[in-house]
């Protein structure tokens, strides 16, 4: 049994935790815990991940730069913008981060979040040290940028590793970077991202077990594929610090459909989010436009 002391952003209380167990594993339901605190009603601001403009954002010469993303993100009237890693200079310098930190500014935007990749299923000492210096390297990115979460991924078990041993090599390795994120004010939000946290189980094994109140969710809409995805989304909702909108979703059939941005605007104000609604864009049409038709959709749904 851990310690029942539960993280600071969660209501004053704390929750029982308990180990990881094989039958959890399993597929068996995670264990509840406390969500986080709110103040009783939910307020929904829009941003746009960049990774919506990810055609237009890479290539030698690529069509657009993270300045030009950040001047649609205005243009488009949104409260913020996510800055995300893949569209960064191999070579990222203090200059170039307060440079684009003071575009936003000076155009009324926050850097609502960031993103990174990583794997932190790693067995490999060396390889799992370069997984963990790689998100505080973006920590550090973050807090330049006064960007106050970073989404992250769990990873993947390698070869030879059990789900347990590789459940808790992650949570581990979360926790060093969330005592380190902590030290420089920026918030880690888990995505449910294929691996361990494909499921709504999955990624509530790790709100439990990992103990830092600097963790929470990145709630991607998109990415459960089960017979009740918005049963799923609902119960990720209450430990939520970010959400990423996809404008289809598939379940277990694995046929898209649309998103209905009305039942998760439902589901987050039953939860009572405060925070960003991202649109993160992945179909095939013109991303600018389809970008700009799909905002516009989730504010009038989000109204």
């Amino acid at each position: 049994m851990h310690d029942p002391c539960r993280r600071n952003f969660l209501a004053a209380c704390g929750g029982m935790a308990a180990g990881l167990t094989s039958w959890q594993i399993a597929g068996a339901p995670a264990r509840a815990i406390d969500p986080i605190a709110r103040n009783g009603r939910a307020k929904f601001k829009f941003s746009l991940a960049a990774y919506s403009y990810r055609s237009l954002l890479q290539g030698n010469p690529a069509k657009l730069t993270l300045s030009d993303f950040i001047r649609d993100c205005a243009q488009l009237g949104l409260e913020g913008t996510e800055l995300t890693s893949y569209y960064f200079p191999k070579t990222v310098t203090l200059g170039y981060l307060r440079q684009l930190k003071s575009e936003a500014f000076r155009l009324g935007l926050d850097v609502s979040g960031t993103a990174g990749g990583n794997d932190f299923g790693h067995t490999d000492p060396a390889r799992r040290k370069q997984e963990i210096q790689g998100v505080k390297r973006w920590i550090r990115y973050a807090e330049v940028l006064s960007a106050p979460v970073i989404r992250i991924f769990a990873g993947h078990a390698q070869k030879g590793s059990s789900p347990a041993e590789a459940h808790s090599l992650m949570v581990s390795a979360i926790e060093e970077c969330c005592d380190y994120a902590g030290q420089h004010g920026v918030h880690l939000a888990l995505e449910n991202h294929g691996g361990p946290t494909s499921t709504a189980d999955g990624l509530l094994a790790f709100v439990r077990d990992v103990k830092s109140p600097w963790f929470g969710v990145n709630m991607d809409t998109g990415n459960f594929h089960s017979d009740d995805i918005y049963g799923d989304l609902a119960r990720v909702a209450p430990y939520t610090l970010n959400v990423q909108v996809k404008v289809v979703v598939s379940g277990s059939d694995g046929q898209k459909r649309p998103s209905d941005f009305k039942q998760l605007a439902q589901l987050l104000r039953e939860a009572e989010y405060r925070g960003y609604i991202v649109l993160e864009y992945e179909e095939s049409g013109d991303p600018q436009k389809e970008s700009a038709r799909f905002i516009e959709q989730l504010r009038e749904d989000f109204a």
